[in-house]
């Protein structure tokens, strides 16, 4: 090759370090193009955001994809089992649209065990339950409103109930303290979520205490749920479950001048009759006697109220994430293929329905709200169940907007938090002509949630400090794939 100027040049250009040219080369310089990504290798990683989120021992696993097509993006420890928290109840909404539909509804009804004769119902008036998780006061008020406008003025026999249409069961979770109102029992009669309301205001040197069942527009007193206040420096409360009764007391120190807050009931179904029967014979009808219990729901129907759609309900829970609400769902669900007795039972056939007909592996839920620690889904498989759903699914709708730092990212999520555990999965994207994503992200210390006393879990301490930096990685891990991976 002949050596000219330009080769010589070029040469130097080739091999320079940086140095000053004696002469101005014969085409103009440009700076080599940076790549498309540069800037976004200039941002942390998903990694990075872990290391920087503190949680000390705490375990970080999560998986983002394609919501269309599957494709994994990025993920960390995808296959680590984690307690889902309340992100179970996603997976609870979706085989319950499956297995019920979009618009089943629960019914709740009066029946007569005999005739009306002149306004006098010559045997039982039931209260059957159809397992409706909403039912408050109000709904039981349009029940004995409806039955005095049917001429009703008078029951021979007893007020009985009905609870068989779903399993009755005590709590939902073993493992929670006795007072929390979130952990109530469960069963096919169920009223204001199976709480009841404790009110107290000192009057002189004593306590007046209260226990009712209000809703927006009444407040009927109760006496199947019971307190005491008690002199003792702890524990705050204590319960004893009597034969139809619920017993509490409460420690006289912890009380302060007034105040109040939501019990769980241990007996949802007496606890439906009794205020039944307050607001019948509010209505002037006369229905005496204690309130037992039905073997069947049989009798001719005089009144009934019916819950909202299913679609309604399921985005109430996801928006309130409400345990029994959830339960109630689940097990709704498997009654449609056969008996159920246990919300194990319930929740395993849950699982193999996740399994045969949304493609998860490993998922191991032990119930239906994501309450009890034992439950296990991997982060491969929440994402699999989000993807399985589809961004245009029934399920993105019922879920509530995630707010992250910045607005202009659009995501519907549901959240699920117990002590030292922090859960979020759902969709980044909105119909924007960009890729949507599914994600779903576990944060956990479970050494350090199992070292709790009973005493300690409802407010441990550091555990709200801990939930803050989880939340903050969160909406962090967001951001960062919102900008990688929604092109």
């Amino acid at each position: 090759m002949r050596l000219t100027r330009r080769t010589i040049l070029t040469g130097l250009l080739a091999s320079a370090a940086g140095g000053a040219l004696a002469e101005a080369p014969a085409t103009s310089l440009r700076p080599r193009a940076r790549a498309v990504d540069f800037f976004k290798r200039a941002l942390p990683t998903g990694d990075d955001l872990v290391a920087r989120a503190g949680l000390g021992a705490g375990k970080v696993a999560y998986v983002v994809a394609d919501a269309t097509t599957g494709e994994v993006l990025e993920s960390r420890a995808p296959l680590l089992p984690q307690p889902p928290a309340s992100t179970a109840k996603a997976l609870t909404a979706l085989y319950h649209l499956d297995r019920l539909g979009p618009d089943h509804r629960f019914s709740t009804r009066l029946l007569a065990t005999g005739p009306v004769v002149n306004g006098r119902i010559d045997g039982d008036l039931i209260l059957a339950g159809g397992g409706d998780p909403t039912l408050d006061t109000d709904g039981l008020a349009r029940l004995a409103s409806q039955l005095k406008d049917a001429g009703v003025r008078e029951v021979a026999g007893n007020l009985r109930i009905w609870t068989g249409a779903l399993p009755n069961l005590h709590e939902i979770d073993v493992e929670q303290p006795d007072h929390v109102g979130y952990n109530p029992a469960v069963g096919g009669l169920n009223l204001n979520f199976n709480r009841v309301h404790f009110g107290w205001e000192r009057k002189g040197g004593d306590y007046q205490v209260s226990m009712d069942a209000r809703s927006a527009t009444r407040i009927p007193g109760v006496a199947m749920a019971r307190m005491q206040v008690v002199d003792r420096s702890g524990p705050v409360y204590t319960y004893a479950r009597g034969e139809a009764r619920d017993d509490w007391t409460v420690a006289r120190g912890a009380l302060g001048s007034n105040g109040s807050r939501w019990l769980p009931v241990r007996f949802p179904g007496l606890y439906a009759g009794e205020v039944f029967q307050t607001l019948a014979r509010s209505n002037g009808l006369m229905i005496g006697g204690p309130v037992l219990r039905a073997d069947a729901p049989e009798g001719d129907e005089l009144a009934r109220v019916d819950s909202a759609e299913s679609r309604v309900i399921l985005e109430d829970m996801l928006e309130y994430s409400t345990n029994l609400t959830a339960e109630i769902m689940g097990l709704s669900a498997s009654k449609s293929d056969g008996d159920v007795e246990t919300l194990a039972g319930s929740a395993a056939r849950m699982n193999e329905w996740l399994k045969s007909e949304m493609g998860l592996r490993s998922v191991a839920l032990e119930d239906h709200s994501g309450l009890g620690d034992d439950s296990r889904i991997t982060a491969s498989d929440m994402c699999r169940a989000m993807v399985a759903s589809g961004p245009d699914g029934a399920l993105r709708p019922l879920m509530k907007p995630f707010r992250t730092d910045d607005t202009t990212i659009q995501v519907a999520a549901k959240t699920g938090t117990l002590n030292f555990v922090s859960a979020l999965t759902g969709f980044i994207g909105s119909d924007d002509g960009r890729r949507p994503l599914a994600f779903a992200v576990f944060c956990s210390d479970i050494d350090r949630r199992d070292a709790l006393s009973m005493a300690e879990r409802e407010r441990p301490a550091g555990g709200r400090a801990w939930a803050g930096r989880a939340r903050t990685l969160q909406r962090a891990l967001i951001a960062h794939w919102n900008t990688w991976y929604r092109t």
